[in-house]
């Protein structure tokens, strides 16, 4: 079949869609060209976020078929228009912090791939900078949450630069807003509120002291909130809110090292839990199952009861399951198995998992996390039966 003509002056969406069609239906080379014609068409109109996705397709898609190096000028190309998005962004009034962090982790995952370890470090400590100054800004005029955001993205990047002195003070002033939002949870009667927020508290304190007594007393604090908040939804009838708060009070207990607590509180929701499936199981709710049955291989890998943990989650994928829940129940073993070792350490891996979570980049939260547990016999002997109930063999 030849190549379909297209007038020079067709829009860069024409040949968009003509090229990503082209590339389905296995006429790959036309479609590329096709595709490569519209980045170029987009460059030409400033449009460089659009270009920037097409470069970097163009260059991901080469990479996966005959490795890096033919891939290299299309991925590099991709992460300069990246750059050049970022300082646009930055410039801005207003910043677009969904924007900016598409534009940055774009760059960052770029450099990545092609194995350019200098310019990552390079580019996050820039971007640490950016967002650690987005951050300051965002409190001056009193918006915590924004700033939150903007100091979180500020600690992982100066993680990736390796930067121990900037990751501290970063650290010092996510300790700093994350205990004030507790207490202003805790007096706003925010129980569930507050624990998540002494939960992330903590991530902050172990990157500060490491995992000693400071941690474990934040993380436990986080725990007691949430079985707090497990005990008040159980008071008013609230099935469903009382095993969500448990199952997080079961693994707070878990990272915060009391595993007698941890285990009753798994065991109770445990028993919540199978009740609560069956009744929506008997009344054809799928919806309310999936997230119960969800919640209950979580509370079962808690307690390292593994085969019962992978037969529930062999019924969530029959329901239907994405990404995001496939990245849980992975979090949930390398969590269980953090505590069960006490290699608190891998917590870090958690942490960026979380991160990418969060920014919604499950794909490479996704991968980050695969190849952790890959790297561990009992680890990869567990996920192999997670991806059997997936239905990969």
């Amino acid at each position: 079949m030849r190549e379909l003509i297209l007038p020079d002056n067709a829009s860069p969406d024409e040949l968009e869609e003509i090229g990503f069609k082209y590339v389905k239906e296995g006429r790959v080379k036309e479609g590329l060209k096709l595709i490569l014609r519209a980045a170029r068409k987009y460059e030409e109109m400033r449009k460089n976020a659009d270009a920037a996705r097409l470069y970097r397709y163009i260059g991901d898609y080469i990479a996966k078929k005959t490795g890096t190096e033919k891939a290299r000028p299309y991925l590099l190309k991709a992460a300069y228009l990246y750059i050049d998005l970022v300082e646009r962004e930055i410039a801005k009034p207003d910043v677009d912090i969904n924007a900016l962090d598409d534009y940055t982790l774009n760059v960052l995952e770029v450099f990545a791939s092609t194995g350019d370890t200098g310019l990552v470090k390079k580019y996050a400590m820039r971007f640490g900078n950016i967002y650690e100054e987005l951050g300051s800004s965002l409190e001056e005029i009193r918006e915590f949450k924004g700033a939150i955001r903007a100091y979180e993205s500020a600690f992982q990047y100066y993680k990736m630069g390796e930067s121990e002195s900037d990751l501290k003070r970063v650290a010092s002033k996510l300790i700093d807003l994350y205990g004030n939002l507790a207490e202003s949870r805790i007096n706003a009667g925010d129980i569930k509120g507050a624990a998540d927020s002494f939960y992330e508290l903590s991530k902050y304190i172990r990157a500060t002291f490491g995992p000693d007594e400071h941690y474990i007393e934040m993380m436990e604090t986080a725990a007691k909130n949430y079985e707090k908040a497990s005990k008040l939804a159980y008071s008013e009838g609230d099935l469903d809110g009382t095993t969500a708060n448990l199952v997080r009070a079961e693994y707070a207990y878990l990272l915060s090292g009391n595993v007698g607590r941890a285990k009753l509180v798994g065991i109770n929701a445990i028993r919540i839990l199978y009740q609560l499936v069956g009744n929506y199981r008997a009344e054809g709710d799928n919806k309310m199952l999936h997230k119960k049955l969800l919640e209950l291989t979580e509370a079962l890998i808690g307690v390292w009861k593994i085969e019962e943990a992978v037969a529930a989650y062999k019924e969530t994928i029959e329901l239907g399951a994405g990404l995001a829940d496939r990245i849980l129940v992975r979090v949930a073993l390398l969590k269980s198995y953090i505590s069960k070792k006490q290699e608190y350490p891998l917590l870090d891996i958690v942490d960026v998992v979380e991160f990418y979570v969060k920014r919604k980049r499950v794909a490479r939260a996704y991968e980050i996390l695969v190849k952790v547990l890959e790297k561990d016999r009992e680890l990869e002997e567990i996920n192999r039966k997670i991806y059997e109930a997936e239905g990969y063999y």
